[in-house]
């Protein structure tokens, strides 16, 4: 998508994104968020292991529990308290 080509810089060869934006590109960041949380449907609940296997699919940097605090952290996404249960937030 054109809106997302900003992120091209952060995409390995397979297409997956290799690292995170530092601190000072916070609205690539945003970017990266929201591109990620589109992976998810609507209304349906997952695993936390559902969650890192769909952001596993597009990275490579081998740290989904940052990906997943990042998305919660935002209110993008909300869980339990245990953390077993996570959705997009409405």
């Amino acid at each position: 998508m054109e809106k997302y080509q900003a992120l091209n810089v952060y995409l390995d060869e397979d297409g997956k994104f290799d690292r995170l934006p530092g601190k000072r590109q916070k609205k690539k960041l945003d970017l990266m968020i929201e591109y990620l949380a589109k992976q998810f449907d609507k209304g349906k609940k997952y695993s936390e292991k559902e969650v890192n296997t769909i952001l596993n699919k597009h990275h490579s940097f081998n740290d989904p529990a940052t990906l997943r605090r990042l998305l919660f952290g935002t209110g993008i996404m909300n869980r339990t308290v245990d953390g077993r249960s996570y959705w997009l937030t409405e």
